[in-house]
């Protein structure tokens, strides 16, 4: 027997989120949502270079892109690490 799944368990598989431990803020909460869309899309990224699907170079390119968008967050977010919780 074959399970049918909605869109909704796909969505689950395909870009599990994980619960956030750490200390809360809205913008935490945030810059984590993107930080685990990165990781996510980075391991993507490095299946298809790895299977030879993608060039080392456009696998770099890519994951740069990511960088500078999840940096771009945490500015825009306020995060830095001078007032992080874990260095007061």
């Amino acid at each position: 027997m074959v399970a049918e799944f909605n869109q909704a368990d796909k969505d689950k598989f395909l870009y599990p989120h994980y619960r956030y431990y750490g200390h809360f803020t809205p913008e935490y909460l945030a810059f984590n949502a993107n930080l685990q869309e990165f990781a996510q899309k980075v391991g993507y990224i490095t299946d298809l270079e790895t299977a030879g699907k993608i060039s080392p170079e456009q696998a770099y390119r890519q994951i740069k892109a990511l960088w500078i968008k999840l940096d771009r967050s945490k500015e825009e977010l306020g995060i830095d690490s001078e007032s992080s919780p874990e260095t007061t």
